[in-house]
C-alpha cells in the first residue's frame, strides 16, 4: 500500500487519482488510507523495538519480508514475557511520508488489480 507519490505497480496499491472520483473510487481510496495507516501504526512500534528497520534492508525482498516476520514474532515473544509496556506503542519514529513526486501510470494490469479490488 501506498499514498499518491508512489507509483502504481501491480505490487504497489495506491489510491485513485484526482478530484471528480465516483463514490466507489472514493470510498476505495477511504479504506486503503485507513488500512495504510493501521500498517503505518504497526510498523513505527515495530521499527521502534528492533533498529535493523530504521534503515534499508539491502535483500531481496523475499528475504526482507522474512526479517519483518522474524521481527513480529520476536516483538510477540519479547511482549508475552515481559508484559505489555505502553512506551512501546506511544511514539513512532522514523516513517517520514514521501516526497511527492511526479507519478507514472503502472500499466493495464496494475490498473485492473485496483479496479478488481474496488468492486
Amino acid at each position: 500500500m501506498g499514498d499518491e507519490a508512489f507509483g502504481l505497480h501491480k505490487h504497489v496499491l495506491r489510491p485513485f487519482g484526482g478530484t471528480q472520483l465516483t463514490t466507489e473510487k472514493r470510498i476505495f481510496n477511504y479504506q486503503l488510507c485507513r488500512a495504510r495507516w493501521y500498517v503505518e501504526c504497526a510498523f513505527g512500534i515495530l521499527s521502534n523495538k528492533w533498529r535493523v528497520l530504521h534503515r534499508p534492508i539491502n535483500v531481496q525482498p523475499d528475504f526482507a519480508v522474512d526479517i519483518v516476520k522474524a521481527c513480529i514474532v520476536l516483538h510477540n515473544f519479547v511482549r508475552d514475557r515481559d508484559g505489555f509496556l505502553i512506551e512501546d506503542t506511544t511514539t513512532i519514529t522514523g516513517l517520514e511520508d514521501v516526497p511527492q513526486e511526479n507519478v507514472l501510470r503502472g500499466g493495464l494490469t496494475a490498473n485492473n488489480i485496483r479496479n478488481i479490488l474496488c468492486s
